[in-house]
């Protein structure tokens, strides 16, 4: 099985749980708690390689992740979420997880997410220019990710899943020549 299929399986997994009617925790709550720990396992080297490693018995794994969980202040779910994965030796894709986790949410609550790419940083008024833009298009509510591409030459490009949405002036004058070298 892929990484990306295993992701996604613990992330719907974990989705179901936490967008259940009687769920004790919210699942932006969850996603916050089980981005604490990864930043804490990112963090070191020497946990990363204890938690991998089949040398280490699961349950002392789970020891360390339980004392981590701890000083976290890590809820019941996502702590006996990270157990499975340790019980399952997943811990090494929590950050696959995590992301699948963050995209199935927005689907199930009817959010679509928006890659954008900009010439240089956006400030607040063109980012929400840009989401009522997005929203129109699409018919959905936008969560936005931003990065920063200076071969744009100006504008900016997005991505929503596979529809590319280019008002950039490189993609302008690549389209410009499309049409001139056709008519030619």
């Amino acid at each position: 099985m892929t990484l990306s299929a295993v992701a996604s399986r613990y992330a719907n997994a974990l989705a179901d749980v936490v967008t259940a009617p009687t769920a004790a925790i919210s699942p932006q709550q969850a996603a916050a708690e089980l981005r604490a720990f990864e930043a804490a396992l990112a963090g070191s080297e020497e946990l990363r390689e204890a938690l991998a490693t089949p040398a280490v018995p699961g349950s002392r794994k789970k020891a360390v992740v339980g004392r981590i969980a701890d000083a976290l202040a890590i809820s019941r779910v996502p702590r006996n979420f990270l157990f499975v994965l340790v019980d399952h030796r997943r811990i090494g894709s929590l950050s696959a997880i995590i992301q699948h986790f963050d995209d199935v949410i927005d689907e199930r609550l009817g959010f679509a997410r928006a890659h954008v790419t900009s010439a240089g940083p956006l400030d607040d008024g063109q980012r929400a220019a840009l989401n009522g833009q997005l929203e129109r298009l699409t018919g959905k509510k936008i969560r936005m990710r931003f990065g920063v591409d200076p071969a744009l030459i100006g504008g900016a490009v997005a991505r929503i899943g596979s529809t590319v949405y280019d008002g950039s002036v490189r993609g302008q004058l690549a389209s410009l020549e499309r049409r001139l070298t056709a008519e030619g």
